[in-house]
């Protein structure tokens, strides 16, 4: 893991180490010429669960021994970028936040993987067609926008997120959990929707 100094009297990230030993380093600063002294932090191994969708990989993840971690935060694999959703501790005790030496197992979701997406389709006589449609997790959906998937057209009326309900504006894929809309036949869709097919499909 690559550590990152910058000057504490200047500002500038010219720094080199002039002496080692073990985690203790002195840095000295080439623009103003400050010398200081850091101790690096212990990095712990801990288990990691990633999911990607309906599948969930072991993984573990490098993290500074006595740092608090929360349940939102991202941190970085050898090969993902994966959010932290889950933190439990010994005795299987599921907690919001946690320092990095009393965690069990950490639980994330994969960030480099497609979000996937429910999507409901109100149809004339109370009829409601359903989908899951894999997306780009920076894309943006916003209320009123017109949309297809399946060969089904249909307006954007409500979008879920992880946290509330949206009747208007608009919201990234990432923290969207469900779209919902009536169909509108005939109408000119802004773009059209992946279907999405189960891991082991898009795997392949």
């Amino acid at each position: 893991m690559e550590e990152y100094f910058v000057c504490p009297e200047c500002g500038s990230d010219d720094v080199e180490v002039i002496k080692e030993r073990g985690r203790e380093l002195t840095l000295k600063c080439n623009e103003c010429g400050n010398v200081w002294h850091v101790t690096l932090p212990k990095f712990v191994k801990v288990p990691l669960i990633v999911s990607k969708h309906e599948r969930s990989f072991k993984s573990e993840v490098e993290l500074p021994e006595g740092e608090e971690i929360r349940v939102g935060d991202i941190v970085e694999t050898e090969d993902d970028e994966v959010r932290i959703t889950g933190i439990e501790l010994e005795g299987d005790k599921r907690v919001e936040k946690a320092r990095i030496g009393e965690i069990k197992t950490l639980w994330g979701e994969s960030l480099t993987y497609p979000k996937v997406i429910k999507v409901s389709i109100y149809l004339p006589k109370g009829l409601t067609q359903a989908f899951k449609v894999k997306v780009p997790r920076d894309e943006e959906f916003v209320v009123g926008e017109v949309l297809e998937v399946g060969g089904y057209t249909f307006k954007v009326e409500k979008i879920k997120t992880e946290r509330k309900m949206l009747h208007h504006g608009k919201a990234k894929a990432d923290e969207i959990v469900a779209i919902m809309g009536h169909q509108i036949p005939r109408a000119r869709a802004k773009r059209s929707l992946e279907i999405y097919r189960g891991y082991a499909k898009e795997s392949k």
